[in-house]
């Protein structure tokens, strides 16, 4: 979660301010939908009155719509701001992440392999982008809309509210066991991803080799199991996930019936023995408040919902940012010096006592071992070996694409390490 909010601090003051107009306009959402049962309320106990006062009516029906109007024109300007939000925040990530990787040395290339940096700028970034259009929204609206309609209910009647409470208990216990079982495939799938990507990058760069040796069934049989187990654990967070809805409206049915059968037995203790007309008015008020009740015990339900949603987003969320996280806070290995200018020496390179090793390599296992050798401006040297002898490596040392393990390479007659890469390159 600290990686998560590390990243949010990439947000420009422009889309703080949108997400600061979006809360507000969430709480004026709540509070718009909150107001409504009370209009139920009050239609509930003009009908069972007896004495039906259409202006009452048409006053709390039109209260009614006004409320739902103004909660749905709320939803619609929350969604088109915390989207602009959610689309430049996604540009930052990838522009930051586009420029990370372009100052990577290729130590740093193959510590994260291409096909993984690809995935964590494309489909990574996509992930944070729908948590932030999504998530954010619901984030704010679950628990402001739950705590606001529980502290309504909490006043209306001690049984009613056990029973809120009681639903509620079975939401989250659920929940919690869903979202552990499933958190480690989410993990899973996006490393799964990136070995998709590698497969079908392999496959299509190199085409021309996979004919010409007539490899096409092994490459389709590689693709095959790849793409099987990401299928595999795709199909089990789904079915997994596939769980809440079942659970949530057995909840949401069972939760409605225990209302109205406590309301019966409220309303059936209500005795008329004593003052009928008293009694008559409290059983009508009982019964607006049940209907009231109702609505706030759907709400509360409602919220916890959206918190559903968001456990869905969530784990999937934390993984790409990690992720995003990762090659955002991992530093070029290559260092870059100050020289700039031209040297004595233009046109001349020299070798000597270089040694180097991958850094994925045991420390013993070298490429390149003791070389020595000088390249006068105008001469031509050959360099000559098998495959796999490291005579790119020796070429890639030049520019400093991978650093010198032991020796000194220089450029001109400074060492290579010395320059600003830039000029060096140049």
């Amino acid at each position: 979660m600290d990686t998560l909010i590390s990243l949010f601090k990439n947000l420009k003051k422009k889309d703080w301010c949108l997400i600061v107009i979006t809360i507000a306009l969430i709480v004026v959402q709540v509070w718009l939908e909150l107001k409504m049962p009370d209009y139920t309320k009050g239609l509930t106990t003009i009908v069972q009155s007896g004495n039906a006062n259409m202006s009452e009516v048409w006053k709390n029906g039109g209260l009614m719509l006004a409320c739902a109007g103004g909660s749905l024109f709320s939803a619609i300007i929350c969604s088109i701001l915390i989207s602009n939000v959610a689309s430049s925040f996604s540009r930052t990530l990838r522009e930051q992440l586009f420029n990370k990787i372009s100052g990577f040395s290729n130590a740093e290339m193959k510590k994260f392999s291409v096909p993984s940096l690809i995935t964590r700028t494309t489909n990574d970034v996509m992930q944070m982008q729908n948590f932030m259009a999504m998530g954010v929204q619901l984030l704010f609206k679950a628990p402001i809309m739950a705590i606001w309609a529980i502290c309504k209910i909490s006043a209306t009647n001690i049984k009613w509210t056990s029973a809120v409470i009681i639903s509620v208990a079975i939401i989250i216990v659920c929940i919690g066991i869903l979202v552990g079982i499933c958190l480690p495939r989410f993990k899973k799938i996006q490393k799964l991803t990136d070995d998709i990507n590698n497969v079908t990058r392999e496959n299509v760069s190199g085409v021309r080799v996979v004919r010409a040796f007539n490899a096409e069934e092994y490459q389709e049989q590689k693709f095959e199991k790849v793409n099987e187990q990401i299928t595999k654990n795709h199909l089990f967070t789904s079915r997994s996930m596939g769980f809440m809805m079942p659970i949530m409206t057995l909840v949401m049915n069972g939760l409605m019936l225990a209302i109205y059968w406590i309301g019966a037995i409220l309303v059936n203790n209500i005795s008329l023995s004593g003052n009928p007309e008293l009694a008559i008015a409290e059983r009508i008020a009982t019964v607006g408040n049940m209907a009231a009740f109702t609505q706030y015990a759907m709400q509360v339900v409602m919220s916890f919902m959206m918190l559903i949603m968001i456990f869905i987003i969530l784990p999937r969320t934390i993984i790409s940012g990690n992720r995003i996280a990762e090659v955002l806070k991992t530093n070029s290995s290559i260092v870059n010096g100050n020289f700039n200018s031209d040297s004595e020496k233009i046109g001349e390179i020299e070798f000597k006592n270089v040694s180097f090793s991958y850094p994925d390599s045991d420390g013993n296992e070298k490429a390149l071992t003791d070389i020595n050798f000088s390249v006068k401006k105008g001469e031509t040297l050959a360099i000559i070996g098998a495959t796999g002898s490291a005579k790119t490596t020796l070429i890639n040392l030049i520019p400093r694409f991978y650093d010198v393990t032991d020796g000194t390479l220089k450029v001109g007659g400074i060492d290579v390490r010395e320059y600003d890469i830039k000029a060096l390159r140049d």
